[in-house]
């Protein structure tokens, strides 16, 4: 398993594809992969984004995303997890987070990257302030339900 929090611009397959090439290469119980790649838009509820600047707490953050990868490795038997989320000023099209999990079964690595992504969307403490053609605005975070029903 791996967390990491970065505040500069990164590649999200190339930091996927050296992951899985260090980490689990050897792994021959490896069946399924499930990736999710998150980029920023330049839009939100209707008006043009600029910019945003993502902010977090470091100590509490981390052991948040730690907790809910270990937690989603036990609950659907994974393999092993991968987040990466980005912090600081990002523009639109930069990727923002990949969630990558390995498991035997396509099920379970399904299942788990989406509860992680759920739970990094609506729970994990960052701070979302954008800027727009009215000024800055902070985001509230999206409700399970209402992300569930969007898809």
């Amino acid at each position: 398993m791996k967390i990491m929090i970065v505040d500069e611009q990164f590649d999200p397959w190339e930091s996927l594809v050296e992951y899985k090439r260090a980490q689990l290469s050897t792994n021959s119980k490896i069946g399924a992969s499930s990736v999710f790649l998150g980029t920023m838009r330049d839009f939100n509820d209707d008006e043009n984004i600029e910019s945003m600047m993502l902010e977090y707490y470091p100590d509490m953050t981390e052991k948040y995303l730690t907790n809910i990868v270990e937690t989603a490795i036990k609950k659907f038997k994974l393999i092993d997890g991968l987040v990466i989320h980005r912090v600081g000023l990002l523009q639109p099209q930069d990727p923002i987070v990949l969630v990558a999990t390995w498991s035997e079964h396509r099920d379970s690595s399904f299942s788990a990257t989406r509860e992680i992504m759920e739970s990094l969307k609506t729970e994990a403490p960052f701070w979302k302030k954008e800027s727009t053609d009215h000024g800055f605005r902070w985001v509230e975070p999206t409700s399970t339900s209402e992300n569930i029903n969007e898809s």
